[in-house]
């Protein structure tokens, strides 16, 4: 006697062949006993209480530090040059044996009790204010390019130390910084083709030249090859956005931040952005660095002096160039880079550094546009 098959649900038939939801049912029996502990009232009541005084702790210190944040940002200007030697003390300290923190073959960070620096960061801020300075003052001969070079030699100097950290995408956005301000400060276009052909040439050269570079360089262009190894972050990345569909799985549903994506809090938080909220929460993230470009650059524009068009030029291309760089990363349009994204990842100094460009930027927009003086 022929022994009959059940037939299962359709719905059923693609869950138990669909390799998304395999996974989901692994990782998810995995930790259902965590997500089952109850919400008991008291807890409750403690992460609203303390929800709501980080909100009034947020608002009070803004009301308490409003003064001081509409300092004239002119007053950068002659700081520049103390700026620019913190950040080459820095750079060179965290390369010391035993004082740089070592991570991943990476020597970034600096870490004094439970704070961490790193020194790239505080470097984007010196190269702004610097260059900026330069461009200002020799604004009437840079069709010279001798009057603009010593910006390429702080590029130069700020960007080699930070490649010798094993940071060469930190490196690229002080190269993204540089060009953006050379090109509002009206440098010939002859001149920026050829800087621009010279800086993808050194690009190339660096990341081809060292292995573990030329590794994540060729697993970006097939990440499907090596899921085990060199495309094994893209390759879950890549997963966890297209788990995510139009609408999402939800906020805080999320399955691939339970260990499943390395770094999805730090680097990789636009792939549970895609995951838990979707498309609708990608567009709406693009739409907002979009959106923060343009009037970034309008207020470039309309800036009453020179040095404060540079000022917000770079701090603009800054933010806007970082986003793209780790986007396009997630995503698997450029390679795997070790940014965060800005606002959104995890990261005391970068968060902190990164505030502090906008800080200068909005000060930029609020101040009067100078007037001609009537006769």
């Amino acid at each position: 006697m022929t022994a009959i098959t059940p037939r299962l649900p359709l719905r059923r038939l693609r869950a138990d062949h669909n390799p998304f939801a395999r996974l989901g049912r692994a990782v998810s029996g995995r930790y259902a006993a965590r997500r089952r502990l109850p919400r008991t009232p008291s807890f409750v009541v403690l992460c609203a209480t303390v929800a709501v005084l980080n909100i009034v702790g947020l608002v009070m210190i803004l009301s308490a530090s409003s003064v001081a944040a509409l300092a004239d940002y002119r007053r950068w200007r002659s700081l520049a040059p103390y700026t620019l030697v913190m950040s080459l003390v820095l750079l060179l300290v965290v390369l010391l044996p035993h004082v740089g923190k070592l991570v991943d073959g990476s020597r970034r960070w600096l870490v004094v009790g439970p704070i961490q620096v790193q020194p790239s960061e505080i470097a984007k801020i010196a190269l702004l204010l610097c260059a900026a300075e330069v461009l200002t003052r020799r604004g009437n001969r840079l069709t010279d390019p001798r009057a603009w070079r010593p910006v390429l030699v702080l590029l130069a100097i700020l960007g080699g130390l930070v490649v010798k950290e094993r940071d060469l995408t930190s490196a690229i956005v002080l190269a993204v910084i540089t060009f953006a301000l050379l090109i509002v400060a009206g440098v010939r276009v002859k001149h920026l083709f050829g800087l621009a052909g010279i800086g993808a040439a050194i690009a190339g050269i660096l990341a081809l030249g060292a292995g573990y570079r030329r590794a994540r360089m060729f697993s970006f262009l097939h990440p499907g090859h090596d899921v085990g190894n060199t495309g094994y972050q893209l390759w879950r990345s890549l997963i966890a956005i297209g788990s995510g569909g139009f609408n999402g799985v939800g906020l805080g549903a999320g399955r691939a931040k339970w260990f499943f994506l390395p770094n999805a809090h730090t680097d990789f938080i636009f792939a549970i952005i895609g995951e838990e909220l979707g498309f609708i929460g990608c567009a709406l993230v693009l739409g907002l660095f979009a959106g923060l470009g343009l009037v970034g650059f309008r207020i470039a524009r309309n800036a009453p002096d020179r040095f404060g068009m540079l000022l917000a030029t770079g701090v603009t291309a800054w933010v806007v160039g970082q986003a793209a760089i780790n986007l396009g990363a997630v995503i698997g349009v450029l390679p795997v880079s070790g940014v965060p994204l800005p606002f959104l990842s995890v990261g005391g100094s970068s968060l902190v550094l990164t505030m502090f460009g906008v800080g200068v930027l909005a000060n930029v927009a609020r101040s009067p546009r100078s007037r001609p003086k009537v006769s």
